[in-house]
C-alpha cells in the first residue's frame, strides 16, 4: 500500500469518516487458491429456506496446514467433506474452522463439501412474496453478495482477493426461471420441479456469484452472437424494452472504449422486487430494481434508468473482469462505471450534456464533503466495508478518472485504459496497478494528481477576483484558495490551470485566448498582457478539475459570459456570481437566459439562481420558464417558484397541479412548492384548507409511475409543519398496504412536519416511527432513519439509538449514528428559537417588498436620466 495513506486528513474541520469502532481491514492469508466453488441448491420458497452441498475445490499455497476458516453467517451447517471423509469442524455462527485430518501438500488439492440449511435468512439471499397487505407482490428469490453478504448464503472464503470459477445448480418449482453466472447447461424438469445448472468459466469473487427466481417474462436480444437477455415480470415487456433497449449498443460503445470485448457469455438484466440497491453487477447477470422500468411518460425526463444500465453494464469489466483486490480500492470499479455514465451522455446526447453531468456528479460529492465528512478516496481504516460505498468512490472517482483523461489528453487517456483493462484481465487490481498502467502506456506519471485528490480527502476551493488596467493593457487575476489557512497548508493543491480571455463575435461563437497558470499557494496574482479589454473571464477553461469556484468579476464581464462562454459550465458558474451581486440588472440578464440559452442544464440552473435573489421583480422572469419545451426546465421553474413564495408565485403553481403537465417530475414539483408557499408568512395567505384540499385529490387520483406525482403532494403537505390535518393524512399513508415507494416518501414526510406540530401531535410522529423502526426491510428502515433525524426533540434519539443498535446493515447502523448527532444540534432549536426564526422570515418578506420597489423606483430614475 502507498505510504500517501497517511495524509493527515482529520484535522479539516469536518466530522470523522473513521466513527468508533473503526479498525484497520485487511485481506487475511491465503491457505491456497479456490479453484471452483460448485451451490447445488433446493429451494422450499413457501417456507423460505433452502437445503445446499456448497462444494469447494482448492489448491493448497503451502504444506501443513491443519485447519481452514471460513466465512459462514447463520447457516446450519450438518457435514464437512475433504476428499470424501468426514472431518470434525468448529462453527461460531460467522466462521466454520474445518480441522483437516490430513495436513496441505503443495499440488494435492482439497474437494471440500459442505453440507448445510437455512430458514428465513437475514441478508445475502431475499425470499418476496405476497403477503396480507401486499397481494399483487411477485413470488421472487434472489441474492445480493456485495460486499460481504455471500457468507450469509453459502460458506465461503469471502473477500475479493480470491478469484475462482463457479457453478449454481438449484431446484425450483416448474413455473419458475432460475438465472445465474455464466450459461446454462441443463435444464431439465423433474415431477413439478425443474432444474437449472448455470455454469461460470471465467474466474470471479464470491461476492459476484448470484442466484434469481421467478415467473419472469425473458426479452432476447443479442450482441456478436451473444446472447443479450431482460427478465422482467410479466406484462411489462414494453417497459424493459424502453428501459434496458440501449444494452446491445452500449456493450459495443464499452468494448470498443476499454479495447477489450465483453468477455463472458451473455449478459443478462433481471428486475427484481424489493431490491436493496439500485442494481448490482453480478458477473454476467445484473440485478436491477424493478423500478427503474419506464413507462412512456416517465421516459419523457427520466434518464436515470440508461444512467443505472450503463453503469452496472461497465463494471463486467472495470469490477468483474478487473477484480478489486481489497476493498480499500473499490473507487477503481466505482468511479470507471460512474464515469461511463459521463461517457455514454456525450456518445448519446453530446459533450454539453456530458459536461453539465459531470457538473452534477461532482456536486454529489461536495455535498457529502461540506456536511458528511472527508476522506481520503482509498482508506483500509472502517468498520465495515459497506460503509466505503460513498460519494467519495462513486461521484468523486467519476471526476479523477475525468481529470486523469484532461490531463493525458483523448490520444493517451484511452490506450492507458485499455492497456490497465488488458494487462489485468482475469486478475486483481490495487489502485497503483492503474497509476502504473497509464505510465506505462504513455510514460506519464500521475502520482501528482493522485496523491492531492485519491490519497488524500478534499479539492480546492477557489475564489477567483478579475480587474482590467486600459493604461497598461493588462489583466489582472487574483486567485485564492479558500480551502487553505496559510502557505504551508497540508490542504494546498498544487494544478496548472487553463484560464481563457473571451471576445464576442455577433453571430460568431466567442473567441478564447488561453494561458495556463500554476496555482499553487494560498493567495497569488497573474497579469496577462492582451492587445484589447477582454469581453469575460473563464477560468478552468473546460471545467475539468474538481473544484469549487466563486467569481469576483464586474457585472459587465459576468453578463458577457452568461451569453457567450461557450462552455455550459461555465456559463452556469457566472449565473451564480451574477444572482449573488442581486439587483434588477442581475434578474434582467438571468431571465433572459432562462428564455434564450441554448442549452436546457443552463436554463435549469438559471431558475434556481433566480429565486436565490430576494426580489419580487424575479416572478416575472421566472414565470415564463413554465412555457420551457424542456420538463428539466418546468421542473426547476416550479422549484424556484416555491422558493419565492409570493400570492403570484402560488397562483402559477397551483394552476400546475390543477392542470397537470406531460411530466410526472413536473406535477410533482408542483405539489411540494405548493405546500411550501402556502405554509409561508404571506399577507394574504393562502387558505390551508384549500390546499390540503387539492394536494388530497392528487393523493385520490394520480397513481402512476413509482408513485412520483403523489410522493410528489406528500412532499407539499409535509411542508404544512403547524397543519394537524396535514399530519393525519400523513399518517394514513405511513400503513402497510399503501404502496411501497408513496409509503416510504410517507415516512420520510414524518420528520419534516414534526417541527411544527403540537407535543400530544410529536408524540404520535415518534410513536409511529417507533414502531416502523421494528420492520426490517432495508429502505424502511432507511426512510425511518432519515425521518427521525429531521426531527427537534430529545424522543427521536432514542428510537435512532435502538435502531443502530439492532440493525444487521451497516448501512442503516452509520446513517442512525450520523443522525443522532444531527438531532442533538437540531434540539437546540425550541419552541422560542422557532418563533425567532419565523418572525425573521417575515421581516425578510418586509424586507424583499421594501428592496423590490426602491430598485423599481431607481430603475425609473435612470430612464429618465438617460
Amino acid at each position: 500500500m502507498p505510504h500517501s495513506y497517511y495524509f493527515d486528513t482529520e484535522n479539516n474541520g469536518r466530522k470523522s469518516f473513521e466513527l468508533p469502532g473503526a479498525k484497520p481491514h485487511y485481506n487475511p492469508d491465503r491457505p491456497g487458491q479456490v479453484e471452483h466453488i460448485f451451490l447445488d441448491l433446493n429451494l422450499d420458497i413457501p417456507k423460505q429456506s433452502y437445503q445446499g452441498v456448497c462444494n469447494i475445490r482448492l489448491s493448497p499455497i503451502r504444506n501443513g496446514i491443519d485447519r481452514l476458516t471460513l466465512d459462514a453467517v447463520n447457516l446450519n451447517i450438518e457435514s464437512v467433506q475433504v476428499d470424501e471423509v468426514g472431518q470434525s469442524f468448529d462453527y461460531d455462527g460467522e466462521q466454520l474452522t474445518i480441522e483437516l485430518s490430513e495436513p496441505t501438500k503443495v499440488g494435492k488439492r482439497l474437494l471440500i463439501a459442505i453440507a448445510y440449511s437455512v430458514e428465513k435468512p437475514q441478508r445475502g439471499i431475499y425470499f418476496i412474496q405476497p403477503d396480507a397487505h401486499y397481494p399483487d407482490k411477485p413470488i421472487q428469490v434472489w441474492t445480493q453478495g456485495e460486499d460481504e453478504d455471500s457468507r450469509f448464503w453459502f460458506p465461503c472464503f469471502d473477500y475479493p482477493g480470491q478469484l475462482s470459477t463457479s457453478e449454481i445448480r438449484v431446484r425450483v418449482p416448474k413455473h419458475l426461471i432460475a438465472i445465474s453466472n455464466g450459461e446454462l447447461i441443463e435444464a431439465r424438469e423433474d415431477g413439478n420441479d425443474k432444474i437449472y445448472h448455470w455454469s461460470q468459466q471465467q474466474v470471479h469473487p464470491t461476492y459476484l456469484m448470484t442466484l434469481a427466481v421467478g415467473d419472469f417474462a425473458e426479452i432476447r436480444e443479442e450482441w456478436q452472437g451473444k446472447p443479450v437477455t431482460y427478465y422482467v415480470e410479466k406484462g411489462r415487456e414494453a417497459d424493459a424494452k424502453r428501459s434496458m433497449g440501449k444494452t446491445p449498443r452500449m456493450i459495443e460503445f464499452l468494448s470498443e472504449k476499454y479495447g477489450y470485448a465483453y468477455p463472458f457469455p451473455k449478459y443478462a438484466q433481471v428486475c427484481v422486487s424489493d431490491f436493496i440497491f439500485g442494481g448490482m453487477e453480478n458477473t454476467s447477470t445484473t440485478l436491477l430494481t424493478d423500478r427503474c422500468l419506464l413507462d412512456e411518460r416517465a421516459a419523457l425526463d427520466n434518464r436515470n434508468a440508461e444512467s443505472l444500465v450503463v453503469h452496472e453494464l461497465a463494471h463486467q469489466w472495470f469490477g468483474d473482469l478487473l477484480v478489486i483486490k481489497h476493498w480499500s480500492h473499490a473507487w477503481i470499479k466505482e468511479g470507471m462505471a460512474s464515469y461511463s455514465e459521463v461517457m455514454w451522455t456525450e456518445q448519446e446526447y453530446g459533450s454539453e450534456e456530458a459536461a453539465y453531468y459531470r457538473l452534477l456528479e461532482a456536486r454529489s460529492y461536495l455535498s457529502e464533503d461540506s456536511s458528511r465528512y472527508r476522506r481520503p478516496m482509498v482508506t483500509h481504516i472502517y468498520r465495515v466495508a459497506i460503509e466505503l460505498y460513498d460519494r467519495h468512490i462513486y461521484e468523486k472517482g467519476s471526476c479523477v478518472y475525468h481529470m486523469i483523461r484532461a490531463e493525458l489528453g483523448e490520444e493517451l487517456f484511452w490506450p492507458a485504459i485499455q492497456t490497465f483493462v488488458q494487462n489485468h484481465a482475469h486478475q486483481t487490481v490495487e489502485t497503483i496497478d492503474l497509476l502504473r498502467a497509464i505510465e506505462k502506456a504513455t510514460g506519464r506519471n500521475l502520482a501528482f494528481l493522485f496523491d492531492q485528490y485519491v490519497y488524500r480527502g478534499g479539492h480546492p476551493d477557489f475564489k477567483v477576483a478579475y480587474s482590467w488596467d486600459g493604461e497598461a493593457k493588462l489583466a489582472k487575476l487574483t486567485v485564492t484558495q479558500t480551502q487553505a489557512k496559510d502557505n504551508n497548508s497540508k490542504e494546498l493543491f498544487d494544478l496548472k490551470i487553463p484560464v481563457g480571455f473571451g471576445y464576442t463575435q455577433p453571430g460568431k461563437t466567442a473567441k478564447l485566448q488561453t494561458f495556463t497558470v500554476r496555482v499553487h499557494e494560498r493567495e497569488q496574482s497573474f497579469y496577462f498582457p492582451l492587445a484589447k479589454k477582454p469581453d469575460f473571464i473563464s477560468f478552468d477553461v473546460g471545467n475539468n478539475f474538481l473544484k469549487t469556484v466563486c467569481l469576483e468579476y464586474p457585472i459587465p464581464e459576468l453578463k458577457a459570459q452568461l451569453v457567450a462562454d461557450p462552455d455550459p459550465i461555465s456559463r452556469i458558474y457566472a449565473a451564480t456570481a451574477l444572482a449573488k451581486k442581486g439587483g434588477l440588472e442581475a434578474i434582467k440578464a438571468l431571465a433572459a437566459a432562462l428564455k434564450h440559452d441554448p442549452f436546457w442544464g443552463v436554463r435549469v440552473e438559471v431558475a434556481k439562481e433566480l429565486a436565490e435573489i430576494k426580489l419580487d421583480q424575479v416572478f416575472d422572469g421566472l414565470v415564463a420558464g413554465l412555457e420551457d419545451e424542456n420538463a428539466y426546465v418546468r421542473r426547476a421553474v416550479l422549484e424556484a417558484l416555491g422558493e419565492i413564495k409570493t400570492r403570484a408565485s402560488y397562483k402559477a403553481v397551483k394552476k400546475v397541479v390543477k392542470d397537470g403537465d406531460r411530466s410526472y417530475y413536473v406535477e410533482a414539483a408542483a405539489c411540494r412548492s405548493l405546500g411550501a408557499i402556502a405554509a409561508a408568512n404571506l399577507e394574504d395567505k393562502p387558505k390551508e384548507e384549500k390546499v390540503i384540499k387539492l394536494l388530497q385529490s392528487v393523493l385520490a387520483a394520480r397513481a402512476g409511475w413509482n408513485e412520483v406525482v403523489r410522493s410528489g403532494a406528500i412532499g407539499g403537505l409535509a411542508e404544512l409543519k403547524t397543519s394537524a390535518a396535514a399530519l393525519d393524512l400523513l399518517l394514513e399513508y405511513t400503513k402497510n398496504g399503501v404502496p411501497q415507494p408513496l409509503r416510504l416518501a410517507a415516512i420520510r414526510a414524518l420528520g419534516k412536519i414534526s417541527v411544527g406540530q403540537s407535543p400530544v401531535n410529536l408524540e404520535r410522529v415518534v410513536d409511529r416511527l417507533a414502531e416502523l423502526a421494528k420492520e426490517t426491510f432495508f429502505l424502511t428502515q432507511m426512510a425511518v432513519v432519515a425521518s427521525l433525524g429531521q426531527m427537534e426533540t430529545p424522543k427521536a434519539l432514542g428510537v435512532l439509538r435502538s435502531l443502530a443498535n439492532q440493525t444487521a446493515d451497516g448501512r442503516v447502523c452509520r446513517s442512525a449514528e450520523e443522525q443522532i448527532t444531527k438531532v442533538q444540534k437540531n434540539i437546540g432549536t425550541d419552541t422560542a428559537l422557532r418563533q425567532l426564526r419565523e418572525e425573521l422570515d417575515q421581516l425578510k418578506q418586509q424586507n424583499q417588498e421594501l428592496k423590490s420597489r426602491l430598485e423599481n423606483l431607481e430603475a425609473k430614475s435612470q430612464t429618465v436620466k438617460h
